[in-house]
C-alpha cells in the first residue's frame, strides 16, 4: 500500500492516482515527514515528485539551504530519497541534463543551465543519500509503483 502526502494537490495527483487505481494498487493520503510517496511495507525508501525540471531548478539553486536541510533530514533518519522529476521524454537520465536549456535563463538571475544543474545534482547525490530520476508526466504512476516495488 502506497502512502501519499497529504500536501500533493489533487489536480496535479489525478494521473498518478489513476494508475494506481489501474494497476489495483492501494494507497491511502497521509502526511509524511519525508518525500511525497512511500510504501508501508519499507519506511526508508521515499519518493519526492517534482512537476518538472524548473521546480528542480528553484530548489537547487534559490532555495538550496531549505533544499539540503530536507536531504540531511531524511538521510539522518536513513532514508533513501527518491527525487522523481517529471518533464518530457527529452530527459530520459542524468546525462541528458547536460543539453537541458533552461527557458528561465533569459528572465530571471537564479536560473541555472543543464550543465550547472547536471554538477549540482551529482554533487547532492555524492553528499546524502537521494538519487534522482526522470520520467514523463504520463508514466509518473507507474514509475512510483515501480521504484516502491508495489
Amino acid at each position: 500500500m502506497i502512502q501519499v502526502d497529504t500536501r500533493e494537490k489533487p489536480h496535479a495527483i489525478r494521473q498518478i492516482l489513476a494508475e494506481f487505481k489501474r494497476q489495483n494498487v492501494e494507497y491511502f493520503i497521509w502526511k509524511l515527514d519525508e518525500g511525497d510517496y512511500m510504501s508501508d511495507r519499507n519506511e526508508y525508501l521515499c519518493i519526492d515528485r517534482k512537476q518538472n525540471l524548473n521546480e528542480l531548478c528553484i530548489n537547487i539553486a534559490q532555495e538550496e539551504a531549505r533544499f539540503c536541510r530536507e536531504l540531511q533530514r531524511a538521510t539522518d533518519k536513513g532514508i533513501h530519497l527518491v527525487i522523481l522529476c517529471e518533464h518530457s521524454s527529452v530527459i530520459k537520465g542524468f546525462d541528458d541534463l547536460r543539453k537541458w536549456q533552461n527557458p528561465r535563463i533569459r528572465t530571471s538571475r537564479y536560473a541555472i543551465n543543464g550543465e550547472e544543474l547536471y554538477r549540482r545534482m551529482y554533487l547532492l547525490q555524492k553528499r546524502y543519500d537521494v538519487e534522482f530520476q526522470f520520467s514523463t508526466k504520463e508514466q509518473t504512476g507507474k514509475r512510483i509503483i515501480q521504484i516502491l516495488g508495489e
